[in-house]
């Protein structure tokens, strides 16, 4: 079967692709540019501990060593602190999103590419023609060397102006200039070692209304200052005008420090119409843009690679229904929509249009709330998707039993046993195609496990994971949460939850497998043109009803 092609080789495309090597898929990456990753500290990114968990599995060490988790999280308004939140390892402590310059980590995922051996990268590429037919896609590209590619799919994660979606001639309504910031990348020493800080309304008001400082590696701190709604002009004197009067008022007097890179930074907010037209797939802004109130564009584009690659893993290896594939649309659409509903809803709020309520007692507080789930990635604005009315979920069951997490949410990351004997959490088994059967059954831990292999309901749950219609992988947890003893989980490759059953229930266990394949029928995998046409259009009608009346179509 042909590889899949990958247009575009920015983390999200490059991530894509290991995705997929690692289902044993091959796949080329073109790419517009010459392969190399301008290094500009000013460009740095945001990982919320799902995404980072998913790049540090693809990448090896490059979240470790390039990235930084921060030690809290401080929220001030004026001079007054309102929220400290404390970053730790404990099951009760937040989790730390992870900080790190985007060309680290472009170059750390280039790296593992190089390592995968099936994935070849193309450079000085640039797409202006696609073909699609029954069995695959044809792709042209420009440049030195130009050439017809054949491929069995074709995702365009090629940004913005996405050439992939101009060709399929796809809608991408939204607004422009939404926000805007001014930001600087620079080392020096603030007060808050580790920290990261958000302050509203500092008392030195000349430079802003809203200032962030985010911790890199080695004393490097990007600072954010929202810009007026107006095309304000910055200038490098107002830039270090800002530098100066910020730094002085967290440390009493201007230390010294030193300018690494500045920059302007513009959020615009749009959706794609459609994400899925036969064998073509948008991800990462060529589907969407998001970014204001702290949420993290990069976040939502690793989460549509991770949702995208065990399907269209499925699709190459076995085939796949329609519904599968329509799928990626259906959820990571409606996601990213709601994500965009929730940030327009509290923009007018936070940015000065709530009229009376700004002045209600404990309105700071609120506000306060809405700008840090977005930033730390809890709430509408930030927390990771949960996929509750997908069509791959199976129909109730009298066997299914509530759990601590949402029906279609991700799994809590809890201590598994692996089928070797080796002692994982369960987001290490995550992104190799396999649906993940969780047995839990406390005090396996403190026994022999060649004895609690063939002991009790093991060798039962055993024979049923293996006549799954999917591969699946059979672990054990000492306990999870909101789950009785002898629960069985069910939970997606790419780790949200199927189902809990209570007990061994081989024939609801193999009726939620084949929901989440999508069913028994089989497509030729993206052939049927009006069928897959009209599936996808109504699953974008729907999405985009739930947007309508806040977006504008802007190409």
């Amino acid at each position: 079967m042909d590889p899949v092609i990958v247009v575009g080789a920015g983390p999200v495309g490059l991530a894509l692709a290991l995705s997929l090597a690692a289902q044993g898929v091959p796949s080329v990456v073109l790419d517009e540019g010459q392969g190399d990753d301008e290094a500009r500290p000013v460009r740095t990114v945001v990982l919320r501990p799902d995404t980072a968990s998913f790049v540090a599995g693809l990448s090896g060490t490059t979240v470790r060593d390039a990235g930084t988790r921060w030690v809290a999280w401080r929220s001030m308004r004026r001079g007054r602190l309102l929220r400290h939140v404390a970053f730790g390892e404990t099951p009760d402590a937040d989790p730390s999103p992870v900080h790190l310059p985007q060309h680290a980590l472009t170059r750390g995922l280039r790296d593992a590419l190089a390592a995968s051996g099936l994935v070849r990268v193309v450079t000085q590429s640039r797409v202006d023609a696609l073909e699609q037919d029954t069995a695959g896609v044809s792709v042209h590209t420009s440049g030195p060397g130009g050439t017809w590619w054949r491929g069995s799919y074709v995702i365009g994660c090629d940004g913005a102006r996405s050439t992939v979606r101009k060709l399929l001639d796809i809608r991408f309504a939204g607004r422009t200039a939404v926000e805007r910031q001014a930001v600087v990348a620079l080392r020096t020493e603030l007060p808050w070692p580790g920290e990261a800080l958000l302050h509203r309304l500092p008392p030195w008001r000349a430079s802003g209304d809203e200032v962030t400082a985010r911790p890199l590696r080695d004393g490097v701190w990007r600072l954010d200052w929202l810009l007026p709604p107006r095309a304000e002009l910055v200038t490098p004197d107002a830039l270090v005008g800002r530098v100066r009067d910020t730094l002085a008022g967290w440390c009493g007097s201007t230390p010294a420090y030193e300018l690494l890179d500045t920059g302007v930074h513009t959020v615009h907010h749009r959706l794609a119409r459609r994400w899925r037209v036969r064998r073509a797939f948008l991800a990462g802004d060529a589907a969407h843009l998001v970014g204001a109130l702290g949420t993290q564009a990069l976040d939502e584009g690793m989460r549509d690679a991770q949702n995208l690659a065990w399907k269209l893993a499925q699709a190459w290896h076995h085939g796949a229904s329609e519904a599968l594939l329509d799928s990626y649309q259906t959820e990571r659409r409606a996601a990213v929509a709601a994500r965009l509903r929730a940030a327009d809803q509290s923009l007018p709020i936070l940015r000065g249009g709530a009229g009376p309520r700004g002045w209600i007692p404990g309105a700071a507080r609120g506000h306060d709330a809405l700008v840090t789930d977005g930033h730390l990635g809890r709430g509408p604005l930030g927390a990771p998707p949960a996929y509750p009315h997908s069509p791959l979920m199976p129909p109730y069951a009298e066997s299914h039993i509530p759990v601590g997490t949402q029906l279609g949410a991700p799994v809590a990351d809890v201590g598994v046993t692996a089928p070797d004997g080796s002692t994982v959490t369960l987001r290490d088994r995550l992104g190799k195609g396999r649906l993940l059967v969780v047995l839990v059954a406390p005090g396996t831990g403190v026994w022999d496990r060649r004895h609690w292999l063939t002991a009790g309901i093991m060798p039962r749950l055993t024979a049923a994971v293996s006549s799954l219609p999917l591969d699946a992988e059979l672990l054990v947890a000492e306990d999870y949460p909101g789950a009785p003893a002898h629960a069985v989980l069910l939970v997606r490759p790419d780790g949200h939850l199927v189902a809990a059953f209570n007990g061994v229930q081989p024939a609801h266990l193999r009726a939620a497998a084949d929901a989440v394949r999508g069913g028994t029928g089989r497509g030729d995998a993206g052939g049927g043109v009006e069928d897959a046409d009209a599936s996808a259009g109504a699953a974008a009608d729907a999405a985009e009803a739930e947007a309508e009346g806040r977006t504008v179509d802007v190409n």
